[in-house]
């Protein structure tokens, strides 16, 4: 945690627009305290993003990193990624994407992608969606020359046994990653050095790059978004297109329905389809998808740090799966140690209060959830508790909860969305799982340039997302009424 107490001083008026949260140099959130500042900073307007010290690292290159791509880059546009196969996947991703030159470049341990001005926005793509970052901490370590001070491999063991234990699995089987996405990513390689060629399917509304990464960097990504006739059009899909693999979300993010993996299992299973399923929303503390998910690719940025200011991934090849056999060696052959030692501390430090944080978040969520859902000014509320709930109870540990990730829609929402937004005493901007409790207009952030076809598949421009901290769940509701109170 910074040195402000967030959870009873977020950062959340309109004169810290940009500033990071937390307090670090290395925080993965940045304060967009009101609706006007994230248009303005979806749309690119200078007087947003002119204040801006940090953002999410995936989309908003890190100042640290800027300096050291400039030095790699030499006056061209550049990113540095975190091992020479990296570079070389993003430079032939610019290449056939966008027809411009791109070359690898080496200097100070890393390996850099340099394109054309025509190029760089393919550069920034491949980054964005893939996750194979560069860190803040690793950025400035070699910016500064310094030396890791801490036993790398060391961390790492120790934080695969921790992960273990929540996946009921082995450390062997838990490979870890930069990012949650380049866990994504390497799931991505997995399935298609299985099976070439083959396109792949999302099930439910997709995390923005969660579907891009498919669409852009696989043989083609499917959306099957109703949860409602869900098995029905998978079951069509699977009789007329071979797959290499479904992708999903558990629950989805921003609605919180959950698929029913009790019928979807069963029918990839059938047809020897994976299924990758990603639970940085439920966490393994509250559900156990062992029986049904081949692949789990999770987010260790979010819950499991707690913090907001250290980034990290993790793929787990599920030992129950009947593909296990199959597809482990497919991630191994593919896998590099890419996560940077000091990051990989940090989140190491933090899984040992992991569990008890989630308990604790479980209860606020529930407590501002049934507030919400009960209030005049509120239209509706999405939760896991409700949302399709049969199919999250039906993997949801015995001492398991429905998490802390809400989604709301104040009434009147075209005129109201905002106010109620700009008036919200939290901490405002991107990201979610942290200790201190964090809003967003999710689908402004997420879908902003495709937000009529977001809508189209049920998802209003005007939610609100809240990602409950650790806040006494009376004095933070209090905030929350006074909010709904305005207009």
């Amino acid at each position: 945690m910074s040195a402000r107490n967030l959870l009873a001083d977020p950062i959340c008026s309109e004169t810290e627009l940009g500033k990071p949260i937390p307090d670090s140099p290395h925080a993965v959130s940045v304060a967009l305290p009101r609706w006007q500042d994230v248009v303005g900073y979806e749309e690119g307007r200078p007087e947003v993003l002119g204040r801006l010290a940090s953002g999410y690292p995936r989309f908003v290159i890190h100042p640290l990193v800027q300096a050291l791509a400039k030095r790699l880059g030499d006056g061209a546009p550049c990113l540095p990624f975190p091992s020479r196969r990296a570079a070389q996947t993003c430079a032939e991703f610019v290449r056939r994407s966008s027809r411009n030159g791109a070359e690898v470049v080496a200097g100070d341990g890393l390996h850099g992608v340099r394109t054309s001005e025509a190029g760089s926005p393919f550069l920034k793509a491949f980054w964005q969606h893939t996750g194979m970052i560069v860190s803040s901490r690793r950025a400035e370590a070699v910016l500064t020359g310094r030396r890791s001070a801490i036993d790398d491999a060391g961390v790492r063991r120790s934080l695969r046994r921790q992960l273990a234990a929540f996946y009921d699995c082995a450390p062997d089987d838990v490979f870890l990653a930069p990012s949650g996405m380049a866990a994504q990513f390497a799931a991505l390689q997995a399935v298609r050095m299985r099976q070439p060629g083959h396109p792949t399917a999302q099930l439910g509304f997709p995390y923005v790059d969660t579907l891009k990464l498919q669409q852009k960097l696989g043989d083609g990504g499917i959306l099957l978004h109703d949860l409602e006739s869900l098995s029905r059009d998978l079951r069509r899909l699977l009789a007329r297109q071979p797959l290499a693999a479904c992708f999903c979300e558990f629950p989805g993010n921003p609605l919180l329905g959950s698929a029913n993996l009790r019928e979807i299992a069963p029918l990839l299973r059938g047809h020897r389809v994976p299924l990758v399923v990603d639970d940085v929303v439920a966490t393994p503390c509250n559900v156990d998808l062992g029986p049904y998910a081949d692949l789990v690719a999770t987010s260790l940025t979010k819950y499991i740090v707690g913090t907001g200011d250290a980034m990290g991934g993790a793929l787990i090849v599920n030992p129950r799966s009947p593909l296990y056999r199959e597809l482990r060696p497919f991630v191994e052959d593919r896998h590099e140690e890419l996560l940077w030692g000091e990051d990989a501390a940090v989140v190491e430090a933090h899984a040992h209060t992991f569990p008890g944080r989630v308990r604790e978040q479980n209860r606020n969520g529930l407590a501002i959830a049934e507030r919400l859902r009960r209030h005049t000014r509120v239209e509706r509320v999405w939760y896991p508790k409700w949302e399709f709930s049969e199919a999250y109870d039906a993997v949801r540990r015995p001492d398991g909860g429905w998490g802390s990730l809400i989604t709301f829609l104040p009434k009147d929402a075209e005129t109201r969305a905002a106010q109620v937004y700009d008036a919200l005493a939290v901490c405002k901007g991107p990201s979610l799982g942290t200790l201190f409790t964090l809003a967003c207009p999710f689908t402004l952030l997420a879908h902003y340039g495709e937000l009529e076809w977001a809508e189209s598949c049920g998802v209003s421009r005007y939610l609100i997302r809240i990602s409950v901290g650790l806040e006494d769940a009376d004095e933070l509701w209090r905030r929350f009424e006074a909010a709904l109170s305005v207009a």
